[in-house]
């Protein structure tokens, strides 16, 4: 039997997917793609007579029927998702279906669309002194959040935080944020679609950001970064200082 490779596209610039992804899609017999959110120029590397299917259209079962009847037949089968699926990308569902049935699979990691943010913005979420960890989480909405992880108890930390899939309550994400520690004139970004040709950002504060995201139309398809991280404040790593690494050196010896 095949086997079914599930591959991460990408945040959007088809460029952007990993060499050994686009070597599997582009032997794969069978490629399933998230319509609504991988760019569809990633489709250019199947071969032609690849059999295509959005699963924008498909129920779970579905997507698991075709694996299935693709792979019995001796059929490779590429599964495309956004990003990295690693993070919210719904695959726990599917490789359980898939385990039921005996269907082989494999995972090949792809770029996260938080990553292609940062890149994008040029900003690094790491700054010495000033953030040295990211939270990366996202409003409740249909899927509860845990208590424990909500983004008024994760804003206690003040840290850099990347928030998926929660632009469309703009408002109530810069409320929870606020009432639970970062002051209103923590820097915050918006960006739409990042690495996509319509790649859209908008820069502000807490106090300023939801107004902003308004005026320039954005609903859907973008990540909320907030944080320090953002703003004018910097501290210089030892990394580049001969004489911390020539100590470090030693003590690792």
């Amino acid at each position: 039997m095949a086997i079914v490779s599930f591959i991460g596209a990408g945040p959007g610039d088809k460029d952007l997917i990993t060499l050994k992804g686009y070597r599997v899609l582009a032997a794969a017999d069978v490629v399933i793609y998230a319509g609504s959110l991988v760019n569809k120029e990633l489709l250019d590397y199947c071969k032609a007579d690849a059999e295509l299917f959005d699963s924008a259209k498909m129920t779970l079962g579905d997507i698991v029927d075709e694996m299935e009847k693709a792979t019995k037949a001796g059929k490779s089968v590429a599964r495309l998702q956004t990003g990295d699926f690693s993070i919210y990308g719904s695959i726990r569902e599917q490789i359980e279906e898939m385990t039921k049935r005996g269907i082989e699979y494999e995972c090949i990691p792809g770029v996260s669309s938080f990553l292609g943010a940062a890149s994008a913005m040029g900003v690094e979420y790491t700054v010495p002194e000033v953030s040295q960890s990211v939270v990366i989480t996202r409003m409740a909405g249909r899927t509860p959040v845990p208590e424990k992880e909500s983004l008024k108890s994760f804003a206690q930390h003040q840290t850099s935080m990347v928030i998926f899939l929660s632009v469309h309550g703009m408002q109530k994400v810069v409320k929870e944020l606020i009432d639970g520690g970062y002051p209103a004139d923590t820097p915050a970004a918006v960006i739409y679609k990042a690495t996509w040709p319509e790649e859209k950002m908008v820069r502000g504060t807490l106090a300023d950001i939801a107004q902003k995201v308004h005026e320039a139309g954005i609903t859907r398809t973008a990540l909320i970064m907030v944080g320090n991280f953002l703003g004018d404040e910097y501290n210089y790593s030892h990394l580049y200082d001969a004489a911390f690494s020539t100590m470090y050196r030693k003590k690792s010896k």
